[in-house]
């Protein structure tokens, strides 16, 4: 063995570094040149020694800035990343660096990954220093992956959720590999493995997605659930939930330091035995891109220790806790371990850069706005007011169908069924997709419509789409959209960050409660608005409340001209009457509200209502009212979030901000009077925006729990929603 001392000054990104290596073994041999040659986006050969080398050179990289990083801070997750630094290095050396993953808790070392192919430095981080400093910080690196970061494809918080961004790249992007990892902790989430069997079944070409399992045997705070699994029985979970190809490199195997237990740490191994291992990953790595990429559905499983080479071993290596310093004896022997000299530094940096043709925040997909097809005029068809009734949801499917036809890429996902909802109209025109073609059904492998029986792979194909740039629609029904909603809310707060327009992510939820009555209360679940009303403060979340057929058709026609924004639109699927023109709409969705009905009288009692088939009660309250000679005026409110004060909303620090409220002589127009009544079949936190800005006596009537009914009114009923329980709070506030 050869060692060779450096030869350069550190180079000023190495400005920071807490230590460094006098000398590395074999570098004079193996570390001569970049084993990525210039103008090359990858590696030649991943049995070259050199670059067999280098990749183990860019792992301890990894390694280093994960804990120096999280060190300054004494907070942070270094542990988990660290047992697959060598799977990370080797994908950059093989030019794969659309890197995504689901291991919030891995962000550290994702940050360490575009730092070093100077990705960072559209942030304004150029050094080691700046990387520690702005780690944590407001406008800095958060302590998970988010939408802000260049380089860095997707946000990374709550498990179970970076396989629908693999998945999304993969159908948007053929021929572009698109790595996930995934951690043994979370692996337990019910959704991982569900997800990527329906997406294979629908998109049996599109296997560019892989996943690499970190199996380092530990979650947060003990052994994960899968450490007691034998390699055999891992191999066969993975095949038994369809997948074709399963790769796996175990450390174990290379080990030569007698470590007890299956899982080893390869930092501990003798240097020949080092190089062994991570060769042994580089040839898996590149192995299993070319399967995936060749057609074949393939898994890539690396087997080591969690806290590889960092600062402890095992649960304890995952968090970072107050005390834990750059000054502390544990952290100061693992960076002095991990160091390596300034040549070595220059080396990773300059394979880093090269690889995939340049910084990340460059070439990465989703560093570009992805093209979008023209939809042209929109189909909308307004409906006579007073004329028939109308089912809202069947009059936006016909919208939607349009929609899909002009643009390929567009899909609509639905678990529990678009006819249920009224919305067959959309399977007819865009087909689900399915392997076995069926007419009665419009089924057929080629199609738009994606209906796993899981909302969280509804709703994580959508919104993993619209991020990555492209049109999608969720169709749920209100009372079962909760399971997707972690990830809806993840994208949409992303969204809020991201660096580039892209299309918003739109929901349609039916089914509303007050038209389940037979169905009782497991499909009577209006509290869902609460989740949007929370987050309309967000200052991009725009829930909306279509009035009718022609209203729900603006609605969805304003949400396709928008950008970077979460859209929620709430309609029912029985036929009701039509009150509103699509001018209405339009108007109401400019200021939040419009007024439906007014009639004269001394005292005037304002209807706040949110909803369509709420109206009824409230219109017969109005006609007792009048005949009472109590005045009465009918708001409907399509869009609250525009009835919020404006330093109510976070809108200013959006990207694509939307700073369009009603002013306060606007609201005073809408909802002036003696007595305001607001009104929801819904969650009452939807009118907070009334409630806040009215001065007059004032209630609220809402939601209160489901029941089994045998129609809608003896549920509203149920609830106190009646036209007698409105006429009475309103005749006891005017006194």
């Amino acid at each position: 063995m050869t060692v060779a001392s450096s030869t350069i000054p550190a180079p000023a990104f190495c400005d920071g570094i807490q230590s460094f290596a006098q000398s590395l073994p074999e570098f004079d041999t193996y570390g001569k040149a970049p084993a990525i040659a210039p103008g090359q986006p990858a590696i030649a050969d991943p049995t070259d020694p050199a670059a067999v080398y280098q990749t183990l050179l860019a792992a301890d990289g990894l390694r280093y800035l994960t804990l120096q990083m999280t060190a300054s801070k004494e907070s942070g997750h270094p542990g988990g990343f660290a047992s697959v630094a060598e799977g990370i290095a080797a994908l950059v050396m093989l030019g794969h660096k659309n890197l995504i993953t689901e291991v919030g808790h891995h962000a550290p070392g994702f940050y360490s990954t575009v730092f070093l192919d100077r990705s960072l430095e559209a942030m304004g981080i150029y050094t080691v220093q700046d990387l520690c400093d702005r780690f944590r910080e407001t406008h800095g690196l958060l302590g998970h992956l988010s939408g802000q970061i260049p380089g860095l494809l997707n946000p990374a918080g709550p498990l179970g959720q970076g396989q629908h961004f693999a998945m999304a790249g993969a159908k948007l992007h053929p021929g572009v590999l698109f790595p996930v990892t995934i951690g043994d902790g979370g692996l337990g989430e019910p959704y991982i493995m569900s997800s990527f069997g329906h997406f294979h079944t629908a998109y049996p070409n599109a296997t560019n997605f892989l996943p690499i399992l970190v199996w380092n045997g530990y979650s947060q705070e003990h052994h994960s659930m899968v450490s007691t699994q034998s390699n055999a029985a891992m191999v066969d979970y993975w095949r038994g939930n369809g997948f074709q190809e399963v790769v796996l490199v175990d450390a174990k195997a290379f080990d030569d330091a007698n470590q007890p237990g299956a899982y080893v740490d390869s930092t501990a191994f003798s240097f020949s035995q080092r190089l062994a291992f991570t060769r042994a990953v580089l040839e898996a790595t590149d192995r299993a891109a070319k399967l995936a990429l060749s057609g074949t559905l393939t898994v890539l499983i690396i087997k080591q220790l969690k806290g590889a080479g960092v600062h402890k071993r095992g649960a304890q290596s995952h968090n970072l806790y107050p005390g834990d310093s750059l000054t502390r004896d544990y952290i100061t022997e693992a960076l002095t371990a991990r160091s390596l000299t300034p040549d070595a530094w220059n080396l990773v940096r300059t394979n880093f850069e090269r690889a995939n043709g340049g910084p990340n925040a460059q070439t990465a997909v989703t560093e570009s706005v992805l093209p979008v097809a023209e939809l042209g005029t929109l189909p909308l068809t307004e409906f006579p007011v007073g004329g028939d009734k109308q089912v809202a949801t069947t009059a936006m499917g016909a919208i939607v169908g349009y929609v899909g036809q002009q643009d390929p890429q567009f899909i609509v996902t639905n678990a529990d069924g678009n006819a249920a909802s009224g919305i067959n109209n959309i399977n007819q025109a865009l087909k689900i997709i399915h392997p076995t073609t069926d007419a009665t059904y419009f089924q057929q492998p080629q199609g738009q419509v994606y209906e796993p029986l899981s909302e969280d792979a509804c709703a994580g194909l959508a919104v993993a789409q619209a991020l990555f740039g492209a049109r999608s629609l969720w169709c749920s029904y209100e009372s079962f959209a909760i399971n997707g909603l972690p990830i809806w809310q993840t994208v949409t707060q992303a969204m809020a960050e991201l660096r580039r327009p892209t299309p918003s992510t739109i929901t349609l939820f039916t089914a509303g409660a007050l038209e389940q009555g037979r169905n009782g209360w497991t499909h009577q679940r209006p509290e869902i608005e609460n989740y949007f009303a929370g987050m309309m403060r967000n200052g991009n979340v725009f829930p909306l409340f279509p009035i009718d057929a022609n209203s729900i058709q603006a609605c969805y026609a304003w949400a396709l001209g928008t950008q970077n924004k979460g859209v929620t639109i709430t309609a029912s699927k029985s036929p009701l009457p039509v009150r509103t023109t699509l001018a209405q709409t339009q108007t109401a969705l400019e200021q939040g509200a419009i007024v439906l009905h007014s009639t004269p009288g001394d005292k005037t009692v304002v209807f706040a209502v949110i909803g369509d088939m709420i109206l009824i009660p409230v219109y017969d309250a109005a006609k007792q009212l009048a005949a009472a000679g109590i005045g009465t005026r009918i708001v409907a409110i399509v869009s609250p979030r525009r009835l919020y004060r404006p330093t109510d909303v976070a809108w200013d620090t959006c990207t694509e901000p939307d700073g369009d409220f009603l002013s306060d002589a606007e609201f005073d127009a809408l909802f002036g009077g003696d007595v305001v009544l607001g009104v929801t079949g819904g969650t009452s936190a939807m009118l907070e925006p009334v409630m806040l800005r009215s001065t007059a006596p004032r209630d609220v009537f809402a939601w209160k729990r489901g029941e089994t009914t045998a129609s809608a009114g003896q549920l509203m009923a149920l609830n106190g929603l009646t036209a007698e329980n409105f006429v009475a709070r309103a005749q006891a506030l005017l006194g």
